[in-house]
């Protein structure tokens, strides 16, 4: 992997159940995993992301188990 810099508009967490459970109470946003941190951010800047080639997983709490999606 490629490290390089790029500024991402995210709310961070401590860790992936409290990220998901953000987007849940509020509605909005998806929770990502990015290079070790666990983000919030609008589908805009995950599909930004997504088209700049870095590569990340969503998060999903499935059943009381959390589950990634790969990017890229």
């Amino acid at each position: 992997m490629t490290r390089r810099n790029i500024e991402i508009k995210a709310t961070e967490f401590p860790n992936a159940h409290e990220a998901i459970q953000y987007t849940d109470a509020s509605g909005r946003g998806e929770a990502v995993y990015v290079d070790g941190l666990y983000l919030v951010v609008e589908q805009r800047e995950a599909d930004r992301l997504q088209a700049a080639g870095v590569e990340f997983a969503y998060l999903h709490d499935h059943k009381g188990r959390i589950v990634t999606i790969p990017v890229n």
